[in-house]
């Protein structure tokens, strides 16, 4: 097997940084109509943006929020990045947002109550609040507080509360085209290539692209396609890209990518399940990706 040059990993902005909004021109008409009409019909206080990870929900939501809040008012942000612990400080490692977050928030947009200026509070993402939280941040949405505008993204709407959606404006949004994909990579990434295999790889979603560039994941998976058709390809040529996708459990996802782009139904549950079993079961990724890799030869 040919040894791939390893490429330039890149970096891509936080949401709050990024002013290049593609694709969803239409929710964010429908709500700066709304916005701008709010003196002849009061703008819904909560709206929730939902869809697929990495499609620019949360771009969409910053920027509406520095529209709001950049003329007029405070803005207060939920999120992983800002999570905090019993004792009020950082926890850099959780995987989903703690109601002492939300307490804290909740304390300081009263001590702002008296500015009568709107407030934002933008919440990313709804479905990575703990059930305390999540209640938590219900309460203020039964009864929400004055010229205040809650903006919530939410990866999976069916992991969000019913009575917390009951209580948004719920506005879908849809997978990136593979051309609005190629303009964001064409901004981000220059003049880099960005195969078609990856572009469908995504699924719409640039933040998954941008995942693999920024992981080399995107070298990875291409290895592992190569390795797949290859008829010279061998036990250590396998166990080499194995290796190469179990160093990062974000990748363990590409092997079930590749079955899926070869349409391989019936060792999709097998497979997805082999994975699931790496942490479960405390197995050796490598060796189990391994394994996953030789069936799909197999069944070529």
């Amino acid at each position: 097997m040919a040894i791939r040059k390893k490429e330039v990993l890149f970096e891509f902005p936080h949401p709050m940084d990024n002013e290049y909004l593609v694709g969803h021109h239409d929710t964010l008409k429908t709500f700066m109509d709304a916005w701008n009409d709010r003196e002849n019909h009061p703008i819904h206080p909560v709206w929730m943006f939902c869809g697929p990870r990495g499609i620019g929900k949360a771009t969409l939501a910053y920027k509406i929020a520095k529209s709001v809040y950049g003329n007029v008012g405070d803005f207060f942000i939920i999120d992983l990045a800002h999570n905090l612990d019993d004792r009020g400080n950082i926890k850099a490692d959780a995987k989903n947002i703690s109601v002492n977050t939300v307490r804290n928030m909740i304390e300081r947009m009263q001590m702002s109550s008296m500015s009568g200026q709107w407030r934002v509070v933008l919440i990313d993402a709804v479905d990575e609040l703990t059930v305390a939280a999540e209640n938590a941040i219900l309460k203020l949405l039964e009864e929400p507080p004055a010229q205040t505008l809650f903006l919530l993204v939410a990866h999976q709407l069916s992991a969000v509360l019913p009575t917390v959606r009951s209580r948004a404006r719920v506005e879908k949004m849809h997978p990136l085209s593979m051309s609005e994909l190629r303009e964001l990579c064409v901004r981000f990434m220059g003049d880099e290539e960005i195969s078609d295999e990856i572009l469908k790889l995504s699924n719409g979603s640039f933040g998954k692209i941008a995942n693999l560039k920024a992981t080399g994941g995107d070298i990875i998976y291409q290895e592992l396609l190569d390795v797949i058709h290859s008829k010279r390809a061998n036990a250590s040529d396998i166990m080499d890209v194995a290796v190469k996708i179990s160093a990062n459990p974000a990748l363990y996802g590409i092997v079930l990518d590749a079955i899926a782009s070869l349409n391989m139904a019936d060792i999709y549950p097998i497979a997805n399940q082999a994975i699931s079993d790496i942490n479960r079961l405390n197995l050796k990724p490598d060796i189990t990706i391994f394994k996953i890799i030789n069936e799909i030869k197999k069944c070529l």
